[in-house]
């Protein structure tokens, strides 16, 4: 890719996603970083999970996401006696014409472009895996018959952080399927006096789409190939093992007992090779975002909350003491910084 190539498909990918931002903000009031970090996520081609309580947007970000890039999208409320056909679908036997039956495959809700998993906690394993599996594999398997997902398959799961009675966690090795996890608070004052006479008004916001239905799945997937082509240099790849590295426990490495405070303190367990994916793909979102081929530690740190928040698992002794995942992250950081050279 020669430079002028490379700054005139920058500089499209820089609009497109100022574009459906901007599309988005027209009925999502507030959540700015939010949306900024679910977008980072689609185009970098893996799944978000987001928690907040209900009533503050979720199921409008991602409709509106759909909206503004003119894809299919789809909703499956998860609760407890949902079944894994009741995603993925299943066989029927279907009569034909001349009386012969035979059996037809009616596809479930999963085959959209974008899926919002509400409240996945609230399902049996058995059911949560279903999903998981379309996630990893991009496709669903019914009595032995694979069926591949349309790209893209964009993936973004709740968690309704009250109500925990009678929900199934999510397994911490599972985890590793999500990007990013994201957490949605409450509006702030001014942004709940927006959303209350926004809401109520005679005029309602529409989202306009950004991409031609026929040709919004090719250009998204070629915006998402330009992401993996963003170059990374040695030092940041040091950096960022270095990193991930500092997320483990020194009892968990070996011989290797360098470790983040905060982590030898709090960490239970930490992600893996995933974590490190997670940090690169998002940095060279964000690396796009600036206008630049190549990923700086910058980005890498922009993206980090986003991409291990879910991936360190507190200790007893943490949570009694009050320390939050954030409050580790920050450590890690700060080791990770000290030590390059």
């Amino acid at each position: 890719m020669t430079p002028s190539v490379a700054s005139a498909a920058i500089a499209e990918f820089q609009a497109t996603f100022t574009a459906v931002r901007r599309e988005i903000a027209k009925v999502v009031i507030g959540h700015d970083r939010v949306i900024e970090t679910i977008l980072t996520a689609f185009f970098a081609g893996g799944h978000v999970l987001i928690e907040g309580v209900p009533g503050t947007g979720k199921t409008l970000i991602v409709r509106s996401l759909a909206e503004a890039l003119n894809l299919s999208f789809n909703r499956i409320q998860f609760t407890v006696d949902l079944m894994p056909a009741d995603i993925t679908g299943t066989r029927v036997i279907n009569e034909g014409a001349d009386g012969r039956r035979e059996f037809v495959f009616v596809a479930g809700p999963v085959f959209a472009h974008l899926l919002l998993a509400d409240e996945v906690n609230r399902a049996t394993p058995k059911t949560q895996s279903a999903l998981l599996e379309a996630m990893a594999e991009q496709q669903v398997t019914v009595a032995g018959t694979s069926y591949p997902l349309a790209p893209p398959f964009f993936v973004l799961a709740t968690l309704n952080p009250i109500e925990m009675e009678g929900t199934y966690q999510l397994p911490e090795a599972q985890l590793d399927r999500f990007l990013f996890k994201v957490l949605l608070d409450y509006p702030s004052q001014a942004e709940l006096e927006r959303i209350v006479g926004t809401t109520t008004s005679a005029e309602t916001a529409t989202v306009s789409a950004v991409l031609e239905r026929e040709h919004a799945p090719a250009r998204v997937e070629e915006l998402k190939r330009l992401v993996r082509h963003v170059l990374v240099a040695p030092d940041v790849e040091r950096y960022v093992a270095t990193l991930v590295r500092l997320t483990v426990p020194p009892a968990m490495r070996g011989g290797d007992r360098t470790s983040a405070g905060a982590v030898a303190r709090a960490g239970r367990t930490a992600g893996a090779s995933a974590a490190g994916q997670a940090l690169l793909l998002g940095a060279k979102v964000m690396a796009l975002l600036d206008g630049r081929p190549h990923v700086t530690h910058a980005d890498v740190d922009r993206i980090a909350l986003a991409a291990l928040r879910h991936r360190i698992v507190l200790n007893f002794a943490a949570e009694a003491a009050g320390i939050d995942t954030a409050h580790v992250i920050e450590g890690v950081l700060a080791a990770a910084r000290r030590l390059r050279p």
